[in-house]
């Protein structure tokens, strides 16, 4: 399964720590609003990222929306997942391929990403003639990650420190210490893969979208952070919540607030590993 940090309390705490790290805009946009409204009111871009909540179906229909009206207007490049290893893409299959066509050329892991959630964003690429390629690190590839210490100059102090402390608590204070910087190192991969699959989709006067956890789309730390200078990007926020938090948006260029789901505590019933 691929590393995954609890994404409510992964994101709280990238929150709390990168405010004063980011500058961006929040463009207002009415809840309720239709998406293809709400793209219309985002300045264009080489690459959109959407950051979503993992367990929230809204996010999800969002998603689906969003790919539609994309590809209607002729601007979809290309689909781009976090919940894909990069190496992964449906560029060789037709666009009446079936499901289990698409689920075999994405190497599909089920148990991880239910595929009831992000299939129909998925097809809805594919039917349009667009590519879905996946853009995560391959599992295969973390431990190299863990050990590269050259992935530690990625970020600055402040941003590194930030997601040292998004692994430390989205792990529920669990990991020993000694292996939070690896762990990081880890996070960190991700992004930068994540933000190199969106450079090798791009084409000009189209948009690559990328759908990822909230917290991978943070412009201070996340996949922003490894994109060139001039390469336009536009990263949204999938809140559900009843408000946005002021502080929390700025490490975003806006958010979409969905209706807010039931408190959940990720780690009630997490229990440290027993000491020998």
């Amino acid at each position: 399964m691929p590393v995954r940090l609890p994404s409510v309390r992964h994101c709280a705490v990238l929150l709390s720590a990168v405010w004063a790290l980011s500058a961006c805009t929040l463009f207002p946009v009415a809840d309720d609003a239709p998406v293809a409204r709400k793209l219309a009111a985002l300045p264009s871009a080489d690459a959109l990222l959407l950051g979503e909540q993992h367990d929230a179906p809204a996010h999800h229909a969002i998603e689906r929306e969003t790919v539609e009206a994309l590809a209607a207007r002729g601007r979809l490049a290309a689909l781009a997942l976090e919940m894909a290893e990069e190496g992964n893409d449906t560029t060789h299959l037709p666009a009446n391929a079936t499901e289990a066509q698409v689920q075999t050329a994405l190497r599909w892991n089920d148990k991880a990403w239910p595929w009831a959630d992000y299939g129909p964003a998925v097809m809805a690429a594919v039917r349009a003639g667009v590519p879905v390629i996946g853009a995560n690190l391959p599992r295969a590839r973390m431990k190299d990650a863990m050990a590269d210490v050259s992935l530690d100059a990625q970020l600055n102090e402040a941003a590194r420190e930030a997601q040292r402390e998004a692994v430390r608590s989205g792990h529920c204070g669990l990991l020993p210490e000694t292996q939070i910087g690896p762990m990081t190192r880890i996070q960190i991969a991700r992004d930068r893969a994540m933000a190199q699959a969106v450079l090798k989709a791009r084409q000009p006067g189209k948009t690559v979208l990328l759908v990822a956890g909230a917290g991978h789309v943070l412009r201070p730390l996340g996949v922003p952070q490894h994109l060139p200078s001039d390469f336009k990007v536009t990263s949204v926020r999938l809140l559900a919540a009843a408000t946005a938090d002021d502080e929390g948006a700025r490490g975003y260029d806006a958010t979409w607030r969905t209706p807010p789901l039931p408190a959940k505590d990720y780690c009630a019933g997490v229990k440290a590993p027993a000491r020998p």
